[in-house]
């Protein structure tokens, strides 16, 4: 492999939930002005809602595709293999370009591809300067299309992956504030007992697909047991009592 310069930069940008309206002005800046963009596809090969982001705003031909085992959740070893081959494509593009961006959904530190990749490149490629954009998160739209509140005054937010087991789904709706599940689609029915047994199934919302064609905002009172989407989102907004600035 020929050597990086030290100057080299990887970008990992937040493209948001889906909407290509939600990327931010940084992140459009960011994805036109690198040499060439990176978006994350699963095995199978499929458009994924990264890809389908970025291309509203760089052109096709700029746009490089690496496979992640986004869909492997059990074979440790074949994740760890897929990683190691996008890094190591990753840093064939980081030889031959200056600037790389990689575009994930939602926000490029909260339970992000990237992370994973920025880790393996920082071994595979010494002296890249990596950087990160900020992007809006599935919770934030999600509370924008239904009107959840997320927090208020003193309010706690957790935020839960459901991949994390039901058990720590339940300690933190035992607790006060806003819970948020992320990845909850495939465990809908231990989600939607858990809500019930917290006694927090009434106010609680889930979505789905959100700003795409198929979007789906529900109330998780709703929740049959029937499972959904793995990307699908859920708020449990905090216990209040209606008063103005009443957590405070």
């Amino acid at each position: 492999m020929p050597d990086v310069m030290s100057s080299s930069r990887l970008i990992g940008v937040g493209v948001g939930p889906g909407d290509p309206e939600l990327v931010t002005v940084k992140g459009v800046n960011a994805l036109r002005a690198a040499d060439v963009v990176v978006v994350p596809v699963m095995d199978t090969g499929e458009q994924g809602r990264a890809e389908a982001t970025v291309l509203h705003y760089v052109p096709q031909e700029k746009v490089v595709r690496v496979v992640f085992a986004l869909n492997e959740r059990t074979d440790h070893g074949r994740r760890e293999a897929a990683w190691d081959a996008a890094g190591e494509r990753v840093a064939q593009l980081l030889a031959a370009h200056a600037s790389v961006a990689f575009a994930t959904i939602g926000d490029p530190n909260v339970y992000s591809t990237f992370t994973y990749l920025a880790h393996t490149i920082g071994a595979l490629v010494p002296g890249v300067v990596v950087e990160t954009v900020p992007g809006i998160t599935a919770m934030q739209d999600l509370a924008a299309r239904s009107g959840a509140v997320l927090t208020e005054g003193t309010e706690p937010l957790t935020l839960v992956p459901v991949t994390a087991g039901s058990a720590v789904l339940k300690d933190a709706l035992a607790g006060p504030g806003t819970v948020v599940a992320y990845k909850f689609g495939r465990q809908a029915a231990e989600v939607a007992e858990a809500l019930r047994e917290t006694g927090r199934i009434e106010d609680a919302v889930w979505g789905s697909a959100l700003g795409l064609e198929g979007e789906s905002i529900r109330s998780a009172a709703e929740l049959d047991g029937v499972p959904l989407p793995y990307l699908s989102t859920l708020i449990a907004p905090a216990r209040r009592d209606g008063t103005r600035g009443g957590k405070l």
